[in-house]
C-alpha cells in the first residue's frame, strides 16, 4: 500500500521553512529600519584602516553592504532617488577621472585604496547620508559618535604623550615600521596631521554639543582639559594653527555666551598643556625641535617648486599617478627618499589632473560652503538639534580646519574625508526637507 503524506507534517514543514526564512532575514530588516548604525558602524571600521597599507578589508564589505542596505530602503519606501545638488556634478567629475586613471594602470591594492579613500568613499557617504539621517534621532546618533571617537582618540594620544603605551589600542599604532611619525601621537591613522585633523574636526562637535548642553557635568570638563592636550600630542604644526585658529574665531565672533566661555577654557588648557610639557625635560626635546625644526619647511619648499615646475610642463592634462612620482624623484636631488609626496592636497591635484582637475575641486570646495546657507534661514526656526542654525555657523570653521590642513598634508585618509562629506550629506538632507516644506506651503 501507498503511503500518502500527512498533511499537519506538510503543514508543519511549510510553517518551520517560512520561519527560517523570515528569520533570516530579520538583520537586514533591521538594518533597513535604521541604516544610520551601519553608516556610523562602517565610519568606525574605516577608521581603522590607513589607505596606503595593506590592511584588513572588513571596512570594504560594511561599506559595500551599507550601499545595497540603503537602495533596499530606498525601493521599500519608494523614495525618489535624488542625486542633483550642490557638490555632486563636480566630484562625480572627479570620481570618473581618478576611476579611469586606476583602471588604465596595473592591478595595485594600493591605488586601488587611496582611489577609495580620496573620492568614492567621500562621494558616496555624501550621498547616502542625504537618505540615513532623516530624522533627529539619527542625528542624535552621529553626535554621540561623533563624542565617542573624540573621546578614544584624545585618550590615545594622551597616553602617548605620557608614555603610557601599554594603554594604547590597537597595538599597530606604536609599530615604527608602520606609517609616518612614530614619534608622535599619531592615533590608527598612522600619521600626525590626520589624527590632528580629526581631533580639531570632533572637538568642535563637541563644543557644539556643549553650547547646547547636550554634553555637561563631569564630561564637559574632561572635554574641556583632555582635547588641548591631545592637540599638543600630536606636535605638528599645521594641526597646533587650525587648532588655534578655529578656537580664537570661536572666541572673538561666536554669539554663544557658553561657547566663548568654552573656548577661554581651552585657551587656558592649551597654554597650561604646552608649560607642563616643556617643563619636563625628557619630553622637551622632542617638542621643542618641533618648534623651532625648519628642516621640514625647506623640504616642503623644494617638493612644492619641483611640483610647480611639473605642472608648468603639462598644465592641462596633468601627469598622472604613474609618471609623477617618477618625475618628481628625478627633479629633487637635495634629499634622498625612496618616495616622495607633495604634502599639499591642490598642488598634487593639480600635478595629477591638471587645471582641469583643480577647478573641478575648487567647484566642490564652493559648493561645499554653499550647503550650509539655508535658502530661507527663517525656516530654520529656533530648532535646537544638531543642526540648529548655530551649528551653520560652524560649518564654515568645519571646511576651513578641514581644507587649511589641506594645504599641509593630502588628504588620502578615509575617515577624514568620509566623516567631513557626511556631514555635508546631513546638511543637504535638511536642505531638501526645507524646500519640501516650503513648496508644500507655497503649494497650498
Amino acid at each position: 500500500m501507498s503511503s500518502t503524506p500527512n498533511p499537519a507534517t506538510q503543514i508543519s514543514a511549510g510553517n518551520l521553512l517560512a520561519w527560517t526564512i523570515g528569520n533570516s532575514f530579520r538583520p537586514l530588516h533591521g538594518l533597513i529600519v535604521a541604516p544610520s548604525l551601519l553608516l556610523l558602524a562602517t565610519l568606525a571600521l574605516m577608521l581603522f584602516h590607513p589607505p596606503d597599507f595593506n590592511f584588513h578589508s572588513v571596512d570594504r564589505v560594511a561599506f559595500g553592504l551599507l550601499i545595497f542596505v540603503v537602495l533596499l530602503r530606498v525601493c521599500a519606501l519608494r523614495d525618489p532617488l535624488q542625486v542633483r545638488g550642490l557638490v555632486t556634478c563636480p566630484m562625480l567629475a572627479l570620481v570618473l577621472m581618478a576611476f579611469y586613471e586606476v583602471v588604465s594602470r596595473p592591478s595595485d591594492v594600493e591605488t586601488w585604496s587611496l582611489f577609495a579613500a580620496k573620492w568614492l568613499v567621500p562621494f558616496s557617504l555624501y550621498q547616502l547620508a542625504a537618505y540615513v539621517f532623516d530624522d533627529e534621532r539619527s542625528l542624535l546618533r552621529f553626535e554621540t559618535f561623533s563624542l565617542i571617537v573624540l573621546a578614544y582618540l584624545s585618550l590615545t594620544a594622551i597616553f602617548f604623550m605620557s608614555d603610557a603605551k601599554q594603554l594604547i589600542f590597537p597595538r599597530y599604532i606604536l609599530d615604527e615600521s608602520l606609517g609616518y611619525h612614530a614619534d608622535r601621537a599619531r592615533g590608527p591613522f598612522l600619521q600626525a596631521v590626520a589624527n590632528g585633523v580629526t581631533l580639531n574636526l570632533l572637538g568642535l562637535i563637541a563644543l557644539n554639543a556643549f553650547r547646547r548642553k547636550r554634553l555637561r557635568g563631569v564630561l564637559a570638563l574632561l572635554f574641556l582639559a583632555a582635547l588641548p592636550s591631545a592637540i599638543v600630542a600630536t606636535k605638528t604644526r599645521a594641526v597646533w594653527l587650525s587648532f588655534a585658529l578655529s578656537i580664537l574665531t570661536l572666541l572673538f565672533f561666536s554669539p554663544s555666551r557658553r561657547l566663548r566661555r568654552a573656548c577661554l577654557c581651552f585657551v587656558i588648557a592649551g597654554a597650561i598643556a604646552l608649560a607642563a610639557t616643556l617643563a619636563f625635560a625628557d619630553h622637551n626635546t622632542s617638542l621643542g625641535d618641533r618648534l623651532e625644526e625648519r628642516g621640514p619647511v625647506m623640504f616642503r619648499m623644494a617638493v612644492y617648486q619641483a611640483g610647480w615646475e611639473m605642472f608648468l610642463r603639462k598644465p592641462f592634462t596633468g601627469w598622472g599617478a604613474s609618471d609623477m612620482q617618477p618625475e618628481l624623484s628625478k627633479r629633487i636631488s637635495d634629499f634622498h627618499q625612496d618616495q616622495f609626496f607633495f604634502h599639499n592636497t591642490y598642488l598634487e591635484i593639480l600635478v595629477q589632473y591638471g587645471l582641469l582637475g583643480l577647478l573641478l575641486y575648487l567647484w566642490v570646495i564652493l559648493d561645499l560652503f554653499k550647503l550650509g546657507r539655508s535658502q530661507n534661514q527663517a525656516s530654520l526656526g529656533s530648532d535646537s538639534g544638531f543642526l540648529d542654525p548655530q551649528f551653520r555657523k560652524l560649518w564654515p570653521l568645519l571646511l576651513g580646519v578641514y581644507f587649511l590642513n589641506g594645504s599641509f598634508v593630502v588628504m588620502n585618509y578615509q575617515f577624514v574625508n568620509g566623516f567631513i562629506f557626511t556631514i555635508a550629506g546631513l546638511l543637504l538632507a535638511q536642505n531638501r526637507r526645507l524646500q519640501a516644506a516650503e513648496s508644500s506651503l507655497s503649494g497650498s
